[in-house]
């Protein structure tokens, strides 16, 4: 229940305060970004590139990621889990430091063990937005257990979005029922065939 770290600002960032095993952690516009701290200014952190798909030169791979590699690897399900720089990784955002421990508490690892099943991952490997992004990466290094908050919210608000467009759509099916059922005039009850269907789609 305590106040989270504070974030480093912007653009600067201070490695000293960083321990090898670290969780850190860079808010996006849309989503957050996911590392584990190798020490040295290095970071450990899964992101979709098609092109480890197509070449095993490591030179090339660690090319900063453009754009139209990450979305070709989202597309393709293809990513990398890769060593940059701590400026690299961050891209100019604020960082957090093991800001979800407070969500694991007695599950944290210990750091050196979290560095090296980072480490053990370094490489290509598949993705997968749902079930295996830079998040899951991340809590199976530190706690043990591949799990994403992000994808779990993103999900239940899907969920939400779906729920509302069927009790949409069966309002507008339940009003055209009335009217062809009982005239064109309006009715304060509805035909008991419908009610079961009513809310089978309210869900």
């Amino acid at each position: 229940g305590g106040e989270p770290p504070p974030a480093a600002p912007p653009g600067y960032y201070d490695t000293s305060c960083f321990k090898r095993g670290d969780l850190l952690e860079v808010p996006r516009t849309l989503f957050i970004h996911f590392g584990i701290y190798l020490g040295e200014n290095r970071v450990a952190h899964l992101m979709p590139d098609i092109l480890p798909a197509f070449t095993g030169d490591r030179r090339q791979i660690q090319q900063v990621v453009t754009n139209k590699r990450l979305i070709l690897g989202v597309i393709t399900k293809t990513a990398s889990v890769r060593v940059d720089t701590v400026e690299d990784f961050a891209y100019g955002g604020s960082i957090l430091v093991n800001h979800m421990d407070r969500l694991f508490e007695d599950q944290v690892l210990g750091s050196e063990e979290a560095a090296r099943r980072a480490e053990k991952l370094v490489g290509a490997t598949a993705y997968s937005l749902l079930w295996n992004n830079c998040e899951h990466f991340v809590t199976y290094c530190r706690y043990g257990a591949p799990v994403s908050f992000q994808t779990d919210k993103f999900c239940e608000t899907l969920k939400m979005i779906i729920r509302d467009q069927r009790s949409v759509l069966a309002s507008v099916l339940v009003g055209l029922a009335s009217i062809v059922c009982l005239g064109l005039a309006p009715s304060t009850t509805l035909p008991t065939i419908f009610i079961p269907f009513f809310l089978w789609m309210a869900g």
